[in-house]
């Protein structure tokens, strides 16, 4: 009995939503942008969020980190209610947030970029994690961070999502400018960080990259979800057409139109 017990607790902790969005709407001033989006994400799952050039991408993430209040809604980090927490407090619930442009200190060296981001105490374990992670970071410590190329300022941008050890991390545009090898060495790197657990949402350029990554992907138009479901139920054919907003195929059990997203 104690065994049964014990082996359901576990398989319900499995299931759980590390993040949980309940009918989202945001936007800044009177311009809303994201309207009553809802999706969810389990523990170690990944999410990638497609979609054209303002259709509310990186709002919903800011929404999701605190960089921007919602109007209306919920944010659940965890099965905790964060929709009134500070961005800082929501980190201390275990999310991540890399925005674009990237999320670094230019003025300071690799290493005070690094030791900023440190949970308390643990300056010297987050160096060497980073370093192992990225071993041109441990090669630039005493580099000023806005020095770099502009890969080597995503990697450190990126490397705080090892060295907070989050639950969930929301990634904004990671690719973006970037010389296809330092992308590919960006990509193992969250391919890693996946295998170890920890959930992933990617906006993303590259969809091939992006559904290549993330089990799950959901298609943004005009604030408001347009497609998703699993990443292999789909051709890229598929998701351009959700981009326009035109008709295409549907996998079975997956939805063209809609607000909500359960992945």
């Amino acid at each position: 009995m104690t065994s049964h017990n014990s082996a359901q607790k576990s398989a319900q902790k499995s299931a759980r939503n590390i993040l949980e969005v309940r009918g989202i709407t945001s936007g800044y001033g009177e311009k809303t942008v994201v309207r009553n989006m809802s999706l969810s994400l389990p523990a170690g799952g990944s999410l990638a969020i497609l979609g054209p050039n303002g259709a509310g991408k990186t709002t919903f993430l800011k929404t999701c980190s605190g960089l921007l209040r919602a109007t209306s809604g919920h944010v659940l980090i965890d099965g905790k209610d964060v929709t009134r927490s500070s961005t800082h407090d929501r980190v201390k619930a275990g999310l991540c947030h890399i925005p674009d442009p990237r999320g670094i200190f230019p003025s300071l060296t690799v290493k005070e970029n690094l030791i900023l981001q440190a949970p308390r105490g643990k300056a010297s374990e987050a160096i060497t994690k980073a370093a192992s992670a990225f071993p041109r970071l441990g090669q630039r410590l005493s580099q000023t961070a806005g020095t770099m190329s502009g890969g080597e300022q995503q990697m450190l941008a990126v490397a705080r999502s090892y060295i907070q050890s989050p639950k969930v991390v929301l990634l904004d545009e990671v690719s973006m400018g970037l010389a296809p090898n330092l992308v590919d060495e960006i990509f193992t790197f969250l391919a890693t960080l996946k295998a170890e657990g920890v959930a992933l949402i990617v906006v993303e350029q590259f969809v091939h990259r992006a559904m290549a990554l993330a089990d799950n992907v959901v298609v943004v138009a005009r604030g408001t979800i347009r497609l998703s479901g699993r990443s292999d139920e789909f051709s890229e054919d598929e998701i351009f057409a959700a981009y326009a907003g035109t008709t295409a195929t549907a996998a079975a059990g997956t939805s063209l139109r809609g607000d909500s997203a359960h992945v």
